[in-house]
């Protein structure tokens, strides 16, 4: 997996439902730290009033880069 996908301040979405976490997939949250030289991220999920509910680390197979404009689909 490509490390420089992911990068600090990243709208991001788990692709995987992190039960012991009470976060399932689909779950939005913003990069917030890079780990482990980009081997995992630190996310904060929060709640729609902007409280935190939760931050740890998730490790990149686990959630995918949120887009807001068109891009070009990588080969």
């Amino acid at each position: 997996m490509d490390m420089d996908k992911f990068k600090l301040f990243d709208v991001v979405a788990l692709t995987e439902d992190l039960p012991e976490h009470k976060l399932p997939r689909g779950q939005v949250g913003t990069i917030v730290d890079v780990l482990a030289g980009g081997k995992a991220f630190e996310v904060e999920f929060s709640d729609r009033d902007g409280r935190t509910v939760e931050t740890l680390g998730v490790e990149p197979h686990q959630m995918m880069v949120l887009r807001y404009e068109p891009g070009s689909l990588a080969a």
